[in-house]
């Protein structure tokens, strides 16, 4: 139905989030953190049905927990990630293009011959490593 009067339309940012974490998991404080199929925080891993949420701004430790007995922090933008190496190795050509992820602190330039997710685009590519847009 719409609207017959003002209406207090609430609002996010859309750069923070407070994600349920999966069972019997721990995430580190700065580490790549996703969400898995069922939508519970994971850190990043070898997989294909992730998605990359944002960098955890707190670890969080529910190894002994239930899928959402704990929740966790986490920011979106662009972020420095370890490269990874050889043929998969990131670099400046690759500006534009996804990084796929490794783990919750590496990228890749491929996507592991379909065994991996999309970690974000990559911006940059420095001393500091890699900078993914997530």
């Amino acid at each position: 139905m719409a609207l017959t009067k003002d209406r207090n339309t609430k609002r996010r940012d859309g750069k923070q989030f407070n994600d349920p974490v999966a069972a019997s998991t721990r995430i580190f404080a700065g580490s790549l953190m996703c969400l898995n199929a069922a939508g519970d925080a994971v850190p990043g891993s070898v997989s294909t049905t992730l998605k990359a949420r944002g960098v955890a701004q707190e670890q969080v430790d529910n190894l002994s927990g239930a899928a959402g007995a704990a929740r966790i922090e986490s920011r979106r933008g662009v972020f420095a990630f370890a490269n990874s190496a050889a043929g998969d190795q990131i670099t400046r050509a690759d500006i534009g293009a996804n990084a796929y992820i490794v783990d919750d602190q590496t990228v890749a330039k491929t996507n592991g011959t379909n065994t991996r997710s999309v970690a974000g685009v990559i911006r940059d590519v420095d001393s500091d490593g890699v900078w993914i847009e997530i």
